[in-house]
């Protein structure tokens, strides 16, 4: 009886912070690659709105993969029209097992694009993302998302 009691007290602090840190969610938008063959050419596109300057974000890139995804890293190139970064992550541990969270048929991994970011005027900001693969087609790629969320330091 106690362990039941204890696991339904487990249960529901963890659905309150999950639910609690929904609040601090600012934007969060998939985008699609259709029939899962990113194509290099192909970029997924981000509009998001920042209401307060004086906080802080921080800012999430998530791939959802399939297990034809033929690598055990990735490159990304993110921007917006003043600045461009190359990301590399890992999909696969050193064994080719699949890193990040399992969802049916794919997988999901979070990559943190940037911690503490602060922007210097409210208003609508775009961040635009491609493959820097190699392949001119990158199989297995399904969804590519964005992720902003209140860092809590000012």
């Amino acid at each position: 009886m106690r362990i039941k009691v204890i696991g339904y007290w487990l249960l529901v602090i963890g659905c309150l912070t999950l639910t609690s840190c929904k609040n601090d969610i600012v934007y969060s938008q998939f985008s699609s690659i259709l029939s899962g063959n990113w194509h290099m050419d192909s970029v997924a596109r981000f509009e998001y709105q920042i209401a307060d300057t004086a906080l802080g974000y921080q800012m999430n890139i998530y791939v959802r993969h399939t297990d034809r995804y033929p690598y055990q890293n990735m490159w990304l190139f993110v921007g917006d029209s003043t600045q461009q970064d190359t990301i590399q992550f890992y999909l696969a541990d050193e064994r080719g097992r699949w890193l990040g969270n399992k969802h049916n048929a794919f997988m999901e991994v979070p990559v943190i694009f940037g911690r503490h970011i602060h922007f210097a005027d409210t208003g609508t900001y775009q961040l635009a993302i491609r493959h820097g693969m190699r392949d001119t087609l990158l199989q297995g790629v399904t969804d590519i998302g964005v992720e902003i969320v209140k860092d809590g330091k000012e």
